[in-house]
């Protein structure tokens, strides 16, 4: 009979694909079969017709994920509801909460004892999430009847509570944690004093990985996207990825010392701010973002377009510019190859999988 493996986190964009990234590659390295679905999609490109009652849904992560690994069509789990506004207001309205015969389908599929196939399982971003679809970390735990691992962002000692009301919720069925996104500079301490503290308290911590300016960076397509940007020069190069961002809004020698201490930046800075757009241009700059009135110098197009660096220009205003994309870091999918390349190697380099493994009853 194979084995399933539910993942969860306590909050969205914990870093939870990025292990299962690292678990399945090592499954797969051990000559193992296995199946990877979300039984909740979160992430979903419809078409102008949607999904018809006959469609597989498949979120996105789990397209993401299967493609990195290689895996077949056959391979991945269809997830049993889409949550979205439409979707959620549908079922409010119904009064139902049951997850129906989908579960139940997906249920006697992890248990048929002729398929010797490991599962891995994503659940939806926090403990709660998919209540409304009876599909929450939780309900999924009792309902299949599986462990649960968790990934969960670590900032200080107040990132226990969300941790112990998970173990509040799920009792046996959690397996243990994987903190994730510390700062690097504590990861010593912290696996020298909070892992045995937490062990003490019934979590078992099988990894505490260091936090990746890569794997919080954003594409520019992305910002081009969140920011509704009119994209000046350089369309073909919107993959560049964006790990910091920095205002212009100094003067141009101030500016040009600090663009030096940056890497992969988004800068922003107003229109007519030429001299700082130009300095941003000689640095480490993935995109430039112009905001406010007036329309960027054919000078600085000319140079952007020599350096290969977007140049977006939006409507907004500066402060609310920065708003948007300082939310975007950290908010967005695993869903570029650097990115699961990287994640690969501080899952293998930080978690110990194997001890993953025997927790949740895997021999290789």
């Amino acid at each position: 009979m194979g084995k399933t493996l539910l993942i969860g986190s306590c909050e969205p964009f914990s870093g939870k694909s990025a292990l299962v990234l690292g678990i399945a590659r090592k499954l797969l390295s051990a000559n193992k079969s296995i199946r990877f679905g979300k039984p909740l999609a979160t992430s979903l490109e419809l078409t102008n017709d949607g999904v018809s009652s006959t469609d597989l849904i498949i979120d996105d992560d789990v397209r993401f994920v299967s493609e990195t690994l290689g895996l077949t069509q056959e391979q991945m789990i269809p997830s049993i509801h889409i949550l979205e506004a439409s979707t959620a207001s549908k079922r409010l309205c119904d009064g139902s909460l049951s997850p129906g015969e989908g579960f139940e389908n997906l249920r006697t599929d992890l248990t048929d004892s002729s398929k010797n196939l490991i599962n891995i399982l994503e659940a939806a971003g926090s403990i709660h999430e998919g209540l409304l679809y009876g599909l929450s970390l939780t309900q999924l735990s009792k309902g299949l009847d599986v462990k649960v691992l968790l990934v969960h962002l670590w900032q200080d000692s107040r990132s226990v509570d969300a941790l112990l009301e998970a173990q509040n919720q799920l009792g046996d069925h959690l397996v243990g944690v994987v903190l994730n996104a510390v700062d690097p500079q504590q990861v010593k301490d912290i696996e020298e004093n909070v892992v045995p503290a937490l062990n003490g308290l019934g979590i078992e911590v099988f990894g505490v990985m260091p936090r990746s300016p890569l794997l919080r960076s954003v594409t520019v397509e992305e910002l081009v996207r969140r920011l509704d940007a009119r994209v000046v020069c350089c369309a073909e190069r919107l993959e560049l990825l964006v790990e910091t961002l920095s205002i212009g809004a100094m003067s141009v020698n101030s500016a040009m010392e600090f663009f030096r201490r940056r890497r992969n930046m988004a800068v922003v800075t107003g229109a007519d701010r030429t001299d700082i757009q130009l300095a941003a241009l000689e640095a480490s700059t993935q995109c430039l973002i112009l905001t406010g009135a007036g329309e960027p110098l054919s000078q600085l197009i000319n140079r952007a377009e020599e350096l290969e660096v977007p140049l977006l220009k939006v409507d907004r205003d500066t402060l609310s510019t920065v708003e948007v994309i300082e939310k975007a870091f950290g908010h967005v999918r695993l869903h570029e190859t650097v990115k699961a390349t990287y994640a690969f190697r501080l899952s293998q380099e930080y978690c110990d999988i194997d001890r993953i493994f025997q927790k949740f009853g895997i021999n290789l």
